[in-house]
């Protein structure tokens, strides 16, 4: 592998990141042959870790998960906000 980046990202609380910690944990599982990406999580924070062939693969996987986050804490928003109606 030649790219690597690691991206942290700190929740508001404990329960919001273990909805985005397993949520995204069958995807680090998938065994793909340009990239790979392992995650962390330890308090509110959420450690992101990928490797890929090239830039174009992490630039990929990057973008893909964080848009993951992105729907999952979109989502939340959306429940919380049906949850006091």
């Amino acid at each position: 592998m030649k790219a690597k980046t690691v991206v942290c990202l700190d929740f508001p609380s404990e329960a919001q990141l273990k909805i985005v910690f397993k949520a995204l944990e069958p995807e680090t599982r998938v065994s793909l042959t340009r990239s790979r990406a392992q995650i962390k999580s330890e308090g509110k924070r959420l450690e992101l870790s990928f490797e890929a062939t090239d830039t174009s693969a992490l630039r990929a996987t990057v973008n893909s998960y964080l848009r993951w986050i992105a729907l999952i804490n979109d989502t939340c928003s959306v429940l919380k906000s049906i949850e006091k109606e």
